[in-house]
């Protein structure tokens, strides 16, 4: 097993609209030619984008672009993590999200969950209009999605 890590910072109103991330689902029999080069077409649009998926193992139905490092430890995952949550942390809406004990709970929480092959997704409003992003997702195999190829090849 080894973590992906991915992170994305855009704006909330392009977050918010979750058809944008949300994997497209299959089309009801009878299906026709023209149902499933329409389906095509939307999942491929769905792996090309850098928005986060709703699902947080979906990630690794995406473009191998998207990763921003991959760990073989837990640890040096949530390391990134808290690395990522502190770059960010003046930007946050509130103190409290800023709460630097908060956020070192919230790492040691990840690295718990990543032990024992589960996902991390969190994320944040930052400034008036962004929202940032940030997900660590087991691969090889994820237990959410175990038929996931991982993205690396």
């Amino acid at each position: 097993m080894h973590i992906h890590a991915y992170s994305w910072l855009g704006e909330k109103e392009l977050f918010d609209r979750d058809v944008l991330r949300r994997l497209p689902d299959r089309p009801r029999p009878p299906v026709t030619p023209e149902d499933q080069e329409h389906h095509s077409r939307q999942v491929d649009a769905f792996r090309r984008s850098e928005l986060p998926p709703t699902e947080t193992a979906h990630w690794l139905l995406k473009a191998p672009r998207l990763i921003r490092e991959t760990f073989e430890e837990p640890k040096d995952a949530a390391a990134w993590l808290g690395g990522k949550l502190t770059e960010h942390a003046l930007g946050f809406h509130s103190q409290q999200e800023a709460d630097t004990a908060r956020l070192s709970r919230l790492v040691a929480t990840a690295a718990d969950t990543l032990t024992h092959g589960g996902d991390v997704s969190v994320g944040f409003y930052v400034g008036r209009t962004s929202f940032l992003s940030l997900a660590l997702v087991t691969c090889s195999p994820n237990r959410s999605a175990p038929g996931a190829p991982c993205p690396q090849g």
